[in-house]
Order: structure tokens, then sequence, then C-alpha cells
């Protein structure tokens, strides 16, 4: 989780934007996030959502498999300034002497254990769990337990929104259905940089449903005709239909079902 995220989170635009984004998704005011709990699965190379979540008053959770995010401290400096010149009332990190003091100062947690950080959270404890172009990342083999452990510290109130990249993250078409199952999840693949579960569309929706969720697609893009020769997917991928594999991302607002 993270691994792609490199390039523009250490770009004051483009944290505000994300961070608002999530919130509209959601149908939050973030003038209304104080006291609240976010969490982020794969915060990837920078912690810019906590400068965002703090200066609205919420306290902020981390989850990734490893600690990519940088650590230089005027890398945060430079961007809380740029933060304040946009009018957002980011808290001030200049005392600050390492990721950990950010951190203290933001009120957040930087959890890099994946799936084992999970357990350590109490039920019914998010208000709201964000990710971008992350959960297509995570194992296959621990997608379903991550998504149900998202159900579980998910307030009855909360929400979740995920937007979701289908694409092969090689080429951006999909060439990674080109492979067996076998193959594709061997340590070797699933330890790489370019790994994805490979899990389609309409099987994501369903794991979602399955884990206690209600789904409202926000938002999906297509591809106007497949991008990859269908002759060249192994099995099943090739036995899908055209409409299933031309959706190459798409966005994803879950609360719980009873809601």
């Amino acid at each position: 989780m993270g691994v792609f995220r490199h390039g523009k989170m250490d770009q004051a635009s483009y944290i505000e934007n994300n961070f608002n984004e999530y919130c509209s998704n959601a149908k939050i005011d973030p003038q209304n996030l104080k006291g609240k709990t976010i969490l982020e699965l794969g915060p990837g190379d920078s912690i810019g959502t906590v400068l965002m979540a703090s200066s609205y008053g919420a306290k902020t959770i981390l989850i990734d498999v490893d600690s990519y995010a940088v650590d230089d401290i005027a890398v945060y400096q430079l961007l809380t300034r740029e933060l304040k010149a946009k009018g957002i009332n980011v808290p001030n990190i200049d005392a600050a002497k390492s990721l950990d003091d950010i951190l203290d100062i933001c009120n957040a947690k930087y959890l890099t254990n994946g799936l084992k950080d999970f357990y350590n959270l109490k039920d019914n404890s998010i208000d709201l769990i964000v990710s971008q172009a992350v959960l297509e990342h995570i194992r296959k083999d621990e997608f379903y337990s991550i998504i149900k452990e998202c159900q579980r510290i998910s307030k009855r109130s909360g929400a979740s929104v995920h937007s979701i990249d289908l694409k092969d993250h090689l080429s951006n078409a999909l060439n990674n259905l080109r492979f067996t199952h076998n193959f594709w999840e061997s340590k070797f693949i699933s330890s790489s940089g370019f790994y994805t579960n490979r899990i389609r569309y309409s099987k994501m929706l369903e794991i979602f449903e399955h884990s206690g969720f209600s789904v409202k697609v926000i938002s999906k893009n297509k591809w106007d005709e497949l991008p990859t020769p269908r002759k060249s997917f192994a099995y099943p991928f090739n036995l899908l239909m055209n409409d299933e594999l031309r959706v190459s991302e798409f966005t994803v607002l879950l609360k719980h079902r009873d809601l």
C-alpha cells in the first residue's frame, strides 16, 4: 500500500484538493471534523493528510505496510507555510525535530504493519476511512480481511471513501491479466512495486457488500475498448465480459449496511 503515491504528496494544492475531495465524497463538511478520527490507508511518501486533518481538529491514523513517508522535516514545514498561505489553519510545526514530533503535534499515529495494525484498533472507533489508489495493491489473500476490519472499526455513522485504479500499473492497460494466478501471487511478484491484486470491479463491490457495507459508486471510468488483446489474458480473466474488463478506475462510498 502506498508504493505508487510518490510524486504529488509534497504539493500543497494536491494535498488540499485530495482532502477536500475525500470530505466531499463522504458528504462531510470539514468544519465538522473537530474531535473525529480519520484513518488513511496507504499514505505513501507523505503524511500530508495529517496536516489537513489536524487543521480541522481531527485525529489521524495512517496505516501502511512499511515506513514510506519522507522524514525530511523541512518538506512538511514548507507544506505548512504553503497551506497557511491558502488560509488553512495548520498547526505550527516549526519546533519539530522529527517525523514523530510532527505526528505528536498533529494528534496523529503512523502505523506500518499493515493488517496487523487493524487488530489493535477498537470496534466502532473511526469516523472516516480514506484511500487513493491503494486498495488494488493490497495482497489478494489479505483483501477481504482488511475490508472486514475497516467495517469493524468504522463507526455506525461513519463513512469510507476509496478511489481504486484497476489499470495494470505497468503501462496503464491490462497487461497484468496475462499471467496465471500462481505466478502473479508468488512472492517474487507480490513483493514487487508493480503488484496489483487483479480483483475486478464487480468482485470488489461484492466483497464490500459481503463485509457488511452498503456501496455507492460515486464515479466510474471505462476504456472505450480493451487496451490489451483479450486473447492474451490468462484464466479466469479470459472468461470475463468486455464490459467488466473495460472498467479502468472507480470511486466508492461505503457505509454500514443498516444505515
